[in-house]
């Protein structure tokens, strides 16, 4: 579904990806694993199209989306709920999820999809006149992938869905996210918490500094000695 070819980007003389491949098949989750500043986020916002690459291809079903406008790539399939929820604080819950369906005009289907994001997020309909700056972290999360839901997207893309949340919330979370999966949407996850990540990940990918220096299946990364002592806290 998704192809990255040697992709290389740089801020300014700053080179964040050298040469990434990674692939995603239809169905899949797929998670990218690696510490802080290793090249995640750069990754899928390059996906996304919020930055060029330098080098490289990036063919989205069949066609190339290196350098295209984001808004495009929306509109084609992609959505990505970025790190850190950027919720629209003083907007309603409604409104934000209004805003994520802004590309479509089919009436019916946003309906439909407002009663989709509100039976997977039970909060959000409860909170739904509520501005979304007064919501919790974790209920801005949900909000944040409910408005990426609304864009109906083959392809979602998460930067840090469990970031600054109590342990119980990251279970609903993932709970969730397994869902929006089964339902037929192909997921891109990157996540702090490697063990979660692989408990629900098809197939994942280990960046450092940039360069991908491994993938495979959860089971075969839980094997490596390195990646243990790495990411999963040497268990």
């Amino acid at each position: 579904m998704l192809k990255v070819e040697g992709i290389n980007v740089y801020y300014g003389n700053i080179q964040a990806l050298k040469g990434v491949s990674l692939e995603i098949n239809q169905g899949e989750i797929v998670t990218l694993i690696g510490a802080n500043g290793a090249g995640k986020s750069t990754l899928l916002k390059t996906i996304s199209g919020l930055l060029k690459p330098k080098q490289g291809q990036i063919i989205y079903e069949g066609q190339s989306i290196a350098g295209k406008a984001a808004q495009s790539i929306v509109k084609m399939g992609i959505s990505h709920v970025p790190e850190g929820r950027r919720v629209f604080a003083n907007m309603t819950v409604e409104e934000n999820l209004d805003l994520g369906a802004y590309l479509r005009k089919d009436k019916e289907g946003i309906k439909e999809d407002f009663g989709r994001v509100f039976e997977l997020f039970p909060r959000l309909m409860e909170r739904r006149k509520q501005l979304a700056g007064t919501l919790s972290g974790g209920e801005q999360q949900m909000l944040a992938m409910g408005r990426a839901l609304m864009a109906r997207p083959r392809l979602l893309v998460l930067d840090e869905p469990s970031m600054g949340l109590a342990p119980l919330l990251v279970k609903t979370i993932f709970r969730i996210i397994e869902e929006i999966n089964a339902t037929g949407t192909t997921i891109l996850l990157v996540e702090q918490n490697a063990h979660m990540a692989l408990s629900i990940a098809n197939r994942a990918y280990v960046i450092e500094t940039g360069r991908v220096v491994l993938s495979g299946t959860p089971d075969e990364l839980n094997a490596s000695e390195q990646i243990k002592m790495a990411y999963l806290g040497g268990h």
